[in-house]
């Protein structure tokens, strides 16, 4: 059997040496360990079959769609000069500007690498005229595009609850990442105000109540589409995958008529890249489900669980322990592709210390989030340093003000379970 778990994990590394990409890694590696045990090859394509077969996946391609038709027609722009007429007038106000843009944006998105190409755009290029040093707008728009994995709707959730067995309510995950996410997205407008107060950046002048509200009210269809989706899941008028499609629809209505910034090719480039990025997700799903039950074989998640416990029987040891672990697996890998793989494996661990599968699912979106902008594959620092056109060492060497916000927020939501936990309870226990 440990020879089994060598060949697993010895394709999969060298598969990724050679630039091989995730998904088929995965999916060498597991048919690799499935004939050396003697399985017949068709039990592990039976098992990247089952993998997505799930009801609750058909939202994702909606939900990527609706995120490509927003991030082309027109609202990311008009959420940005929202939150540039609330907060723009605050000392390095630029700053903060950006983390509310995510904020709002990414709540509707659902996706970081979509609110970093989106909303760094816009607001890199602004900044770095309004006299910002460009790792500084780089870094902001960066980590502030975390909170859309995190704040509802959000993909990366559904993964997570197919991945737990599907026994987790995606609509309490919905619910337990809102205040998660305001958290974070509040410890980096801190960050983002104390880095401009040093740098001695100025502030613009406050543009009057009355453009406050022609911004919220020009806002307001695009900020609609986020609680159609949400809205109508935790109400229970519709699944998960049938909110998904109506807020494509909505976000196509409201690009196309509303907005009228939509155009025929905006159109045509939005349905390719979802159905690419539509099957990536599924084969990554597939593959990843096949190497998680040959994890789950070689009894890698109960050794793991009994190597923690023999370190500590300290919960809060433990999830120190889970968390490091997370973060340096961020650094190294996709994703989506560890949501699928760490959840079977961390689950069980810590919900025999008590934490509930909710808050564990939260606690693994922010962990991984941070590997999106952590090198050596941090997705969402490349796109911004190629937006910027800032050398990745030279953007890595000034961010850690704002690691440090975001480890802030993801310690206080590990260790204080309210903080993921008080919104599902209150409305759903």
């Amino acid at each position: 059997m440990e020879e089994g778990l060598i060949i697993l994990l010895g394709v999969f590394a060298a598969c990724l040496v050679l630039g091989v990409p995730v998904a088929f890694a995965l999916g060498v590696a597991a048919l690799s360990a499935f004939v050396y045990d003697g399985f017949p090859a068709t039990t592990m394509f039976r098992r990247v079959a089952q993998g997505v077969s799930s009801f609750s996946l058909l939202a994702i391609p909606f939900f990527i769609f609706a995120g490509e038709l927003m991030l082309r027609g027109g609202i990311a722009q008009r959420l940005v000069k929202l939150a540039t007429t609330l907060v723009g007038h605050v000392r390095g106000g630029l700053g903060v500007v950006n983390v509310l843009s995510s904020m709002l944006f990414g709540g509707i998105s659902g996706s970081a690498v979509a609110d970093t190409s989106a909303l760094g755009s816009i607001l890199i290029p602004i900044m770095k005229r309004e006299g910002y040093r460009p790792d500084y707008a780089v870094n902001v728009t960066v980590t502030s595009s975390i909170a859309g994995i995190v704040i509802p709707p959000s993909h990366n959730m559904i993964l997570f609850a197919v991945a737990a067995g599907g026994g987790i309510s995606i609509s309490q995950l919905f619910l337990a990442g809102v205040i998660p996410g305001i958290l974070m997205c509040l410890c980096l407008a801190i960050a983002a105000y104390l880095v401009a107060r040093s740098h001695g950046y100025g502030a613009q002048p406050f543009p009057g109540l009355t453009a406050v509200i022609i911004a919220l009210v020009v806002s307001l269809p695009g900020l609609f589409t986020a609680v159609i989706i949400v809205g109508g899941v935790l109400s229970g008028v519709f699944t998960v995958t049938e909110s998904g499609a109506i807020g494509a629809i909505y976000a196509l209505v409201v690009t196309a008529l509303v907005y009228r910034e939509l155009s025929w090719s905006d159109f045509v480039t939005a349905v390719v890249r979802s159905a690419k990025m539509t099957g990536l997700v599924m084969i990554l799903v597939g593959c990843a489900v096949a190497f998680a039950y040959m994890l789950a074989f070689y009894r890698v998640p109960s050794e793991l669980a009994a190597l923690m416990t023999s370190v500590s029987d300290n919960p809060i040891v433990i999830l120190l322990l889970i968390n490091l672990m997370l973060l340096v697996a961020g650094m190294i890998m996709d994703m989506a592709a560890l949501i699928l793989i760490c959840t079977p494996i961390f689950l069980p661990v810590a919900t025999s210390i008590g934490v509930d599968p909710i808050q564990f699912g939260i606690i693994l979106m922010m962990n991984l989030g941070l590997g999106l902008c952590t090198p050596p594959v941090g997705a969402c620092l490349f796109v911004g340093c190629a937006i910027g056109e800032v050398k990745i060492e030279k953007a890595v060497a000034t961010i850690w003000p704002f690691y440090l916000a975001m480890v802030a927020a993801l310690l206080l939501t590990t260790y204080v379970p309210a903080v993921s936990l008080w919104l599902p309870t209150l409305l759903f226990r």
